[in-house]
């Protein structure tokens, strides 16, 4: 059984690398065989389709950036002061890697629904992680009533167009400039009464 996980891992590692140096279309399954030195029949028993290998990554991707998201909050004293976390941690992660991040934010697109449905499946864990903590601030009575759930959408939309934009154009700078005119933005569009540092 380890050695099935092993390979699974050294698949989806590869097609990381592969996916991130000539995106998607333009990924052949031999190519991330021949990266992850497994053969054809390895990697079909693991992912029937490169569709379904790119969604693996896709999940693989969320796990960490929400694991990292996690760890970066843990520290952290009120929910206010965790929200700003979370939001550096998920730039400062995307920022790393941003040829990985394009592919996965932007090249799906081609795939049709089923991309849209793992795309909304993503965001659905990313938005209930911002609700949460909205929720949170709601109770200790750092922000006022609000609907949690539609506001982690619009967050999220804020934070995604971002993305999408630094993704393409490399503007604006996703650590100098972005991160704190969209902290400053949803702060205040909850009615924090304070700028976090």
């Amino acid at each position: 059984m380890r050695d099935k996980e092993a390979t699974r891992e050294k698949i989806l590692s590869a097609a990381e690398a592969v996916f991130a140096e000539k995106g998607y279309h333009e990924t052949l399954m031999d190519e991330i065989g021949q990266v992850a030195q497994a053969s054809k029949g390895a990697i079909y028993f693991h992912f029937p389709s490169k569709e379904r290998l790119f969604f693996a990554l896709m999940d693989r991707l969320a796990a960490a950036l929400l694991s990292e998201v996690e760890r970066a909050i843990a520290g952290q004293h009120g929910a206010l002061a965790k929200v700003q976390a979370a939001l550096e941690a998920v730039v400062t992660a995307l920022s790393r890697r941003r040829h990985l991040a394009k592919v996965l934010l932007l090249q799906g697109y081609g795939l049709g629904p089923n991309f849209e449905a793992k795309r909304l499946e993503i965001y659905a864990q990313f938005a209930t992680l911002i609700r949460k903590r909205l929720e949170e601030a709601v109770t200790e009575g750092s922000i006022p009533p609000l609907d949690a759930e539609v506001t982690a959408y619009a967050w999220l939309g804020a934070i995604n167009e971002l993305l999408v934009r630094w993704l393409l154009t490399g503007q604006p700078d996703l650590k100098k400039r972005s991160l704190p005119a969209l902290s400053s933005l949803l702060l205040r569009s909850i009615g924090a009464d304070r700028k976090l540092d």
